[in-house]
């Protein structure tokens, strides 16, 4: 269905402005709030509406809410493991506190469909991997922990039978999602994009641990299908989904594929070795196979051929800026 005007909080971050560009080549009209702690304008399609704005501000929600949108996309929200130690009640209070809000905007202006980021992290170290969704939740990080918290609030107000007309909710559990626009400079961000950003730079490579911790890399391209899939079928309402690739790749083995992007081993470039981080987990791979039978959705970007593409957009995106 065309036509319609999607609210999509975190627009201008590395995800959030994926999903804009996808549904703007759906037909769609799009609102983006976001209040540029990590994302950029420069990101947001000039086709989009941009609300400058934080999802914990009621005055800023008002802004996004009109005209009153068709349904959400619910990105926004602090996405640090670091961080979440650092400055808990900053995680507490965009995730929880920021999804609250969103939440109450919804049902205030009956938006009848809501599509909630979640994360891989609120499984902390699963018993099965591929990790399935009936996995039962056991984050090892305050970052996990509100992001689950956030997920239950999502649901249970998706499941009130007090409310006319209700909000059909949905939940996607990404993993690893990898890509152009990650921050290469941000030492927060995900794994890949700080082994690219120190190659860009001629920094050493810091390995925590032994490197045979494994994560689910799934590329950006496949993420906003998932997404864009999900907004319309009345099979994902309720739903919670694993969104990874399915394969799980060690943190040696990315770094061997990484330093082949730019012509090095570990002979000509130097790898070094830290202490794991706090919150680390050993293993991740989602099972997809929820997703593969509600969306009929499969990714098509492997590892080899995402970081081939985000390796050449690091590259252009280095040279402008120097």
């Amino acid at each position: 269905m065309t036509g319609r005007r999607i609210l999509v909080t975190g627009g201008a971050g590395f995800i959030g402005s994926h999903l804009v560009d996808g549904l703007l080549a759906g037909g769609q009209s799009v609102c983006v709030i976001d209040n540029e702690s990590t994302g950029s304008r420069s990101n947001v399609a000039t086709a989009a509406d941009f609300v400058p704005g934080d999802v914990r501000s009621d005055d800023d929600l008002k802004k996004a809410f009109d005209p009153v949108p068709d349904a959400g996309f619910h990105v926004a929200g602090q996405a640090s493991i670091k961080l979440s130690f650092a400055d808990p009640m900053e995680d507490l209070g965009v995730n929880v506190g920021g999804t609250i809000k969103v939440l109450e905007k919804c049902i205030e202006n009956k938006v009848p469909r809501l599509v909630f980021a979640g994360s891989m992290t609120v499984y902390g170290n699963p018993v099965r991997v591929p990790t399935p969704e009936d996995e039962p939740p056991a984050p090892v990080s305050f970052y996990g922990t509100t992001k689950y918290a956030a997920e239950c609030y999502v649901h249970l107000t998706g499941a009130r039978t007090d409310l006319d007309p209700g909000l059909s909710v949905s939940c996607l559990r990404m993993f690893n999602v990898f890509g152009p626009r990650q921050s290469l400079s941000n030492p927060y961000q995900g794994v890949l994009a700080i082994f690219l950003g120190n190659l860009l730079r001629g920094e050493p490579i810091r390995i925590d641990g032994d490197g045979e911790q494994s994560r689910d890399f799934v590329f950006i391209d496949d993420v906003v299908r998932a997404w864009i899939a999900c907004l319309d079928e009345p099979k994902s309402i309720g739903a919670i989904l694993n969104l990874g690739s399915g394969t799980p790749t060690t943190i040696n083995a990315l770094c061997d594929a990484v330093l082949h992007q730019f012509g090095h081993t570990r002979s000509t470039f130097p790898v070094t070795k830290g202490d794991l981080q706090q919150g680390d987990v050993r293993s991740s791979a989602a099972d997809i196979t929820a997703i593969g039978e509600i969306l009929d959705w499969a990714p098509r970007v492997d590892l080899w051929e995402g970081l081939r593409r985000t390796v050449e957009w690091a590259r252009r995106s280095a040279a402008h800026a120097t």
